[in-house]
């Protein structure tokens, strides 16, 4: 392979992985113009100065319409070949595109890839109760994943697994389109794998729930996962989680009522 395109690999996966941070746009200096014309064949004269853009806005079109865009572009995807091979369909997300609220999870799991729409099994079902106890419903929210496919299982009848890090660099791009479209007021992570396919590696989540983060200069609350309270019924759990709502409500200018924020304290 040449320099030249060794160096073009290099750069659009830098720029790849910038676009997945949530970077939109990369500037570049007359240094690093320079550098880069040393190694390529001859072409006409770029500017001193230039803006590369990574993801543009959609112009003309509704949020409604931009999502049904990227949807139909989402569903015959087969970037990873042996998700592509083993899932019944893929799970492209769900609720309000005009939502102020949206809850990004780790990835689908047998009910979800049956049914096509993310967060439907048992911790789905706790999830929902969660938005209706907030006073909302999933219709005025939106759901969606950092993988869009469930993560295959071989040799497995029954289960999940984590989806890999290659796995979640290859749908992080979809990921990023759906909450460039929606623009949501208020992130929630549910769960330590969300968070890092958002963040990259950082704490563990016990030490990161409750704590307002920032994803695309959109405020995000890192929290447990559903499936977390289904495993540990503790009162204490579940109050750490609904404080997390608590904030987000405030963040959001919710009215929170003295029922609510009196739920799952001990008497």
């Amino acid at each position: 392979m040449s320099a030249y395109n060794q160096l073009l690999e290099a750069t659009i996966d830098h720029v790849q992985r910038l676009k997945a941070q949530g970077v939109s746009h990369l500037a570049v200096t007359p240094a690093k113009l320079a550098a880069l014309s040393a190694a390529t064949p001859p072409t006409p004269a770029l500017p001193k100065a230039a803006s590369i853009p990574i993801a543009a806005p959609v112009v003309g079109l509704s949020k409604s319409a931009a999502l049904a865009a990227l949807r139909a572009r989402v569903m015959p995807c087969i970037s990873c070949a042996h998700l592509a091979s083993s899932r019944t369909q893929v799970v492209f997300g769900v609720g309000n595109p005009e939502a102020e609220l949206m809850f990004v999870g780790e990835a689908p799991g047998a009910d979800e890839d049956e049914q096509g729409e993310p967060f439907v099994g048992k911790a789905g079902q706790l999830l929902t109760r969660i938005i209706q106890t907030m006073g909302l419903t999933r219709d005025q929210v939106y759901i969606a994943n950092i993988l869009k496919c469930r993560p295959d299982t071989p040799g497995q009848t029954a289960g999940n697994r984590k989806p890999t890090p290659a796995e979640m660099d290859a749908c992080r791009p979809y990921l990023m389109e759906q909450i460039q479209i929606i623009q949501p007021r208020a992130l929630v992570a549910l769960g330590a794998t969300a968070v890092e396919g958002l963040l990259g590696k950082t704490e563990g989540i016990t030490k990161l729930r409750g704590h307002w983060r920032e994803f695309a200069g959109i405020p995000m609350m890192p929290t447990f996962h559903p499936a977390y309270l289904l495993r540990n019924q503790a009162l204490s759990e579940k109050r750490k989680v609904w404080e997390d709502m608590l904030a987000v409500m405030e963040r959001l200018g919710m009215s929170i009522s003295a029922k609510q924020r009196g739920f799952f304290l001990r008497e």
